[in-house]
């Protein structure tokens, strides 16, 4: 399996961000893909999209700022099926592509 790992520090938030200037809190997130062709193309997709800045989003939770996952689908178990963002999930690679 391949592990994904972002690390994203706590900041205050830009212009085009739900509250400019506010401070957030930052966290770390998980997810994985298989290891395999189709995986490893994957990983490529996804970490352009990061390098975008498309991955994660800020949304308020409670009064507070925080990082949270942004509109593209990422599996954050192993295991669980769909319903717990895990495997199996066979059309997950394709939706994942279409999406990216």
């Amino acid at each position: 399996a391949l592990r994904l790992l972002f690390k994203m520090l706590s900041s205050c938030s830009k212009v085009g961000d739900p509250r400019p200037g506010q401070p957030y809190k930052g966290g770390n997130f998980c997810a994985f893909l298989p290891d395999n062709r189709e995986g490893q193309k994957t990983a490529m997709l996804l970490k352009k999209a990061f390098e975008h800045g498309l991955t994660f989003q800020i949304k308020s939770c409670n009064g507070d700022e925080r990082v949270t996952w942004g509109l593209i689908p990422h599996k954050t178990s192993w295991d669980g099926g769909k319903a717990r963002n895990g495997y199996p999930d066979a059309q997950y690679l394709r939706e994942v592509c279409r999406v990216l």
